[in-house]
Protein backbone atom coordinates (compact mmCIF):
# COMPACT_ATOMS: atom_id res chain seq x y z
CA UNK A 1 0.00 0.00 0.00
CA UNK A 2 1.29 3.46 -0.83
CA UNK A 3 0.11 6.64 0.86
CA UNK A 4 0.94 10.10 -0.39
CA UNK A 5 -0.08 11.75 2.89
CA UNK A 6 -1.11 11.07 6.45
CA UNK A 7 -4.53 12.62 5.86
CA UNK A 8 -6.71 9.52 5.54
CA UNK A 9 -10.51 9.50 5.71
CA UNK A 10 -10.89 5.86 6.80
CA UNK A 11 -9.50 4.64 10.13
CA UNK A 12 -6.74 2.02 10.29
CA UNK A 13 -8.76 -0.79 11.92
CA UNK A 14 -5.78 -3.17 11.81
CA UNK A 15 -2.02 -2.79 11.54
CA UNK A 16 -1.26 -1.22 8.15
CA UNK A 17 2.29 -0.84 6.80
CA UNK A 18 3.04 1.41 3.82
CA UNK A 19 5.70 3.56 2.19
CA UNK A 20 5.07 7.19 3.03
CA UNK A 21 6.07 10.34 1.21
CA UNK A 22 7.52 13.12 3.40
CA UNK A 23 5.06 15.96 4.03
CA UNK A 24 6.20 19.56 4.68
CA UNK A 25 5.07 20.97 8.02
CA UNK A 26 5.16 24.02 10.27
CA UNK A 27 6.01 23.03 13.85
CA UNK A 28 6.88 24.27 17.29
CA UNK A 29 9.76 22.24 18.73
CA UNK A 30 9.76 21.49 22.44
CA UNK A 31 12.35 19.66 24.54
CA UNK A 32 12.05 18.10 28.01
CA UNK A 33 8.38 19.01 28.37
CA UNK A 34 6.62 17.46 31.36
CA UNK A 35 3.58 15.39 30.38
CA UNK A 36 1.27 17.58 32.48
CA UNK A 37 2.45 20.66 30.52
CA UNK A 38 1.45 19.23 27.12
CA UNK A 39 -2.15 20.56 27.03
CA UNK A 40 -0.98 24.16 27.61
CA UNK A 41 1.75 23.74 24.96
CA UNK A 42 -0.78 22.38 22.43
CA UNK A 43 -3.17 25.27 23.16
CA UNK A 44 -0.44 27.92 22.81
CA UNK A 45 0.86 26.35 19.60
CA UNK A 46 -2.44 26.01 17.78
CA UNK A 47 -3.92 29.32 18.94
CA UNK A 48 -0.94 31.05 17.29
CA UNK A 49 -0.16 28.69 14.41
CA UNK A 50 -3.45 28.85 12.50
CA UNK A 51 -3.56 32.67 12.24
CA UNK A 52 0.20 32.92 11.50
CA UNK A 53 -0.07 30.41 8.65
CA UNK A 54 -3.11 32.22 7.22
CA UNK A 55 -1.25 35.53 7.33
CA UNK A 56 1.77 33.92 5.61
CA UNK A 57 -0.60 32.50 2.96
CA UNK A 58 0.40 28.92 3.77
CA UNK A 59 -2.20 26.25 2.96
CA UNK A 60 -2.83 23.70 5.73
CA UNK A 61 -2.97 20.22 4.16
CA UNK A 62 -4.42 18.09 6.97
CA UNK A 63 -5.11 17.71 10.67
CA UNK A 64 -2.80 18.67 13.52
CA UNK A 65 -0.15 16.26 14.76
CA UNK A 66 2.51 15.65 17.41
CA UNK A 67 5.78 13.99 16.36
CA UNK A 68 7.86 12.45 19.16
CA UNK A 69 11.62 12.50 18.59
CA UNK A 70 12.56 10.36 21.60
CA UNK A 71 10.87 7.74 23.72
CA UNK A 72 8.69 9.54 26.32
CA UNK A 73 9.54 9.25 30.01
CA UNK A 74 8.52 11.86 32.59
CA UNK A 75 9.24 14.35 29.83
CA UNK A 76 9.00 14.36 26.04
CA UNK A 77 10.81 15.92 23.08
CA UNK A 78 8.38 16.64 20.28
CA UNK A 79 7.26 18.75 17.37
CA UNK A 80 3.66 19.99 17.37
CA UNK A 81 2.28 21.32 14.14
CA UNK A 82 0.34 21.19 10.92
CA UNK A 83 1.06 19.64 7.51
CA UNK A 84 1.34 22.13 4.65
CA UNK A 85 0.66 22.01 0.92
CA UNK A 86 4.14 23.48 0.37
CA UNK A 87 7.17 24.07 2.56
CA UNK A 88 7.30 26.92 5.06
CA UNK A 89 9.60 29.62 3.68
CA UNK A 90 10.59 31.23 6.99
CA UNK A 91 10.15 30.92 10.74
CA UNK A 92 6.91 32.42 12.04
CA UNK A 93 6.62 34.10 15.46
CA UNK A 94 3.45 32.84 17.18
CA UNK A 95 3.53 34.82 20.37
CA UNK A 96 5.48 34.98 23.58
CA UNK A 97 8.74 33.09 22.87
CA UNK A 98 6.96 30.62 20.54
CA UNK A 99 8.21 30.25 16.96
CA UNK A 100 7.02 27.91 14.20
CA UNK A 101 9.76 26.48 12.00
CA UNK A 102 9.78 24.34 8.84
CA UNK A 103 9.98 20.57 9.29
CA UNK A 104 8.37 17.48 7.78
CA UNK A 105 6.49 14.31 8.57
CA UNK A 106 8.84 11.44 7.72
CA UNK A 107 8.82 9.35 4.59
CA UNK A 108 9.76 5.70 4.34
CA UNK A 109 8.28 2.59 5.87
CA UNK A 110 5.51 3.38 8.37
CA UNK A 111 3.11 1.27 10.46
CA UNK A 112 -0.29 2.77 11.29
CA UNK A 113 -3.23 2.04 13.56
CA UNK A 114 -6.19 4.17 14.67
CA UNK A 115 -7.11 4.91 18.30
CA UNK A 116 -10.72 5.89 18.95
CA UNK A 117 -11.39 7.45 22.35
CA UNK A 118 -9.98 9.95 24.79
CA UNK A 119 -6.38 11.08 24.82
CA UNK A 120 -5.92 9.34 28.17
CA UNK A 121 -5.97 6.05 26.23
CA UNK A 122 -3.12 6.96 23.88
CA UNK A 123 -0.39 5.37 26.02
CA UNK A 124 -2.14 2.01 25.91
CA UNK A 125 -2.85 2.42 22.18
CA UNK A 126 0.84 3.12 21.47
CA UNK A 127 1.88 0.05 23.49
CA UNK A 128 -0.57 -2.03 21.45
CA UNK A 129 0.76 -0.68 18.15
CA UNK A 130 4.38 -1.35 19.19
CA UNK A 131 3.58 -4.92 20.25
CA UNK A 132 1.55 -5.65 17.12
CA UNK A 133 4.29 -4.26 14.85
CA UNK A 134 7.05 -6.25 16.61
CA UNK A 135 4.91 -9.43 16.63
CA UNK A 136 4.47 -8.98 12.85
CA UNK A 137 8.26 -8.89 12.41
CA UNK A 138 8.70 -5.13 12.02
CA UNK A 139 11.39 -2.99 13.68
CA UNK A 140 9.97 0.21 15.26
CA UNK A 141 12.14 3.30 15.07
CA UNK A 142 12.00 7.00 15.87
CA UNK A 143 10.29 9.32 15.28
CA UNK A 144 6.68 8.30 15.81
CA UNK A 145 3.68 10.57 15.61
CA UNK A 146 -0.04 10.93 16.16
CA UNK A 147 -2.46 12.74 13.87
CA UNK A 148 -5.51 14.26 15.57
CA UNK A 149 -8.14 13.44 12.93
CA UNK A 150 -11.02 14.66 15.09
CA UNK A 151 -10.65 18.26 16.23
CA UNK A 152 -11.48 18.31 19.94
CA UNK A 153 -13.97 20.74 21.42
CA UNK A 154 -15.22 21.21 24.98
CA UNK A 155 -18.74 19.91 24.25
CA UNK A 156 -17.78 16.62 22.60
CA UNK A 157 -17.71 13.12 24.03
CA UNK A 158 -14.02 12.02 24.29
CA UNK A 159 -15.13 8.58 23.07
CA UNK A 160 -15.68 10.20 19.65
CA UNK A 161 -12.06 11.34 19.23
CA UNK A 162 -10.02 9.67 16.48
CA UNK A 163 -6.23 9.72 16.57
CA UNK A 164 -4.17 7.94 13.90
CA UNK A 165 -0.89 6.55 15.25
CA UNK A 166 2.15 6.29 12.94
CA UNK A 167 5.33 4.39 13.79
CA UNK A 168 8.38 4.68 11.55
CA UNK A 169 10.06 1.35 10.81
CA UNK A 170 13.76 0.65 10.21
Amino acid sequence: MSESSFNRTEPYSELTVFEATPIPTAVVEARNIAMEDLPALFDATFSGLFPALAEAEQEVAGPAFALYTRQPSDTVDLEIGLPLASGLRQALPLGEDVIAIPSQLPGGSVAALTHTGGYDGLGEAWAGLMKTAVDAGHHPDLPFFEVYVTEPNPDMDPADLRTDLYLTLS
